[in-house]
């Protein structure tokens, strides 16, 4: 057993009460020291030049950290059968052992957290062992958040960063429609492309800086009332100043629709309150803006067929005789009264203001949609 050292200035100004010790001066864990905390530990003064083990030990109590000064330790052992309450943020440089129970952080105050930083890491999280809260990581490294809510561990995943970053993410177990510390996210409320948000979970994810983010589901996820196809589903965030639930993407799945993994665009999580799993519209689900009115006023200047830019298709339109006046493969919302058909005379000049018949057909499933459009300056 390593020998327990510890440096303790103004040593009487160090309470001990039996359900807490009270620090107001300067403590110290030297490396290969110990110190293990049986009692709570309140801290108001000095404790952040650690280099040993701090442990928090209690098989019948909870035990609670607390007070005006942030503690930060080295290594950090946590075995607290009824769980470890943080009231004040709790710093690491180097490692945290999840042995028993689990690390509590205030849901609603953000600000408090269990934070990583460096290059700190942890071992033997599990559904019974992890962070339930929020937990931040500061560093140039790529993190797995430890967090989760109701014995389940639901990690957020992060990349390598080009400079050093700060990150704060919690779990929430909670259908985001009624959330307990959040207003509401209304999952019938999002932008035309995304047909289903998930209801059984969402996670809040902070910081400053854009990045992407790996989100994880499990059975408990029921992905499967979202969509079938993985290609299906995305990454969707609520839009604090659209109030709407926004595709942030699928740049890559892993699993299956049981258990699995989905990877995001690249976004700014300022910019969003809540993200969680959504699936895209089907082919039966685009919605197609009939009239266009090309004329620089910068309303209507395109033929907008909302969702188009995730199937392959073919777009042909023609006159009232017709004759085709436009043609294009894969079509993204471009046309704007402009003749481009192969096999039409005038190409690239302005259409007439008149009635336009379209023609999309899907490549995937070589289902056809036709209908009216309506040109006019």
């Amino acid at each position: 057993m390593r020998a327990i050292k510890y440096l303790a200035l103004l040593i009487f100004q160090i309470g001990f009460a039996q359900s807490a010790l009270h620090n107001f001066g300067n403590i110290q864990i030297h490396d290969q020291g110990q110190m293990g905390f049986h009692i709570d530990l309140e801290n108001d003064g000095t404790f952040n030049q650690n280099l040993g083990l701090a442990g928090f030990y209690n098989s019948v109590n909870p035990l609670t950290i607390s007070g005006s000064e942030i503690p930060r330790f080295f290594d950090m052992d946590v075995a607290v059968i009824d769980h470890l309450f943080l009231e004040i943020n709790t710093e690491v440089i180097n490692g945290v052992s999840y042995i028993v129970g689990d690390v509590i952080t205030p849901r609603i105050d953000p600000s408090i957290s269990l934070d990583y930083l460096s290059d700190a890491f942890y071992v033997a999280e599990d559904d019974l062992r992890l962070t339930d809260g929020y937990a931040s990581f500061l560093s140039t490294d790529g993190f797995t958040f430890p967090i989760g809510q109701d014995d389940k561990l639901r990690p957020l995943i992060t990349p390598n960063q080009s400079s050093v970053r700060k990150y704060t993410a919690a779990y929430f177990n909670e259908d985001p429609n009624f959330p307990t510390t959040f207003s509401n996210f209304n999952t019938s409320t999002s932008e035309g492309i995304i047909e289903n948000v998930s209801i059984h979970e969402f996670w809040d994810f902070d910081g400053s800086q854009r990045t992407y983010v790996t989100l994880t589901w499990d059975n408990e996820s029921v992905i499967s009332q979202l969509t079938s196809n993985l290609d299906k589903l995305r990454v969707v965030g609520w839009n604090i100043q659209e109030n709407r639930w926004e595709d942030l993407g699928n740049t890559n799945t892993t699993g299956s629709i049981s258990n699995g993994t989905i990877s995001s665009v690249e976004f700014s999580p300022q910019d969003y309150e809540a993200i969680t799993f959504g699936s895209l519209i089907n082919e039966d689900g685009l919605t197609v803006f009939d009239v266009i009115t090309p004329n620089n006023d910068g309303d209507n200047e395109f033929f907008i067929i909302e969702g188009i830019e995730f199937f392959d298709n073919t777009l042909k339109i023609y006159n009232r005789w017709g004759v085709l006046v436009y043609e294009k493969d894969n079509y993204k919302n471009t046309f704007k009264g402009d003749s481009e058909g192969r096999v039409t005379v005038a190409k690239s000049k302005k259409l007439p203001t008149g009635t336009y018949f379209y023609v999309l057909e899907l490549t995937e499933s070589g289902k056809k949609q036709a209908g009216p459009l309506y040109i006019t300056y």
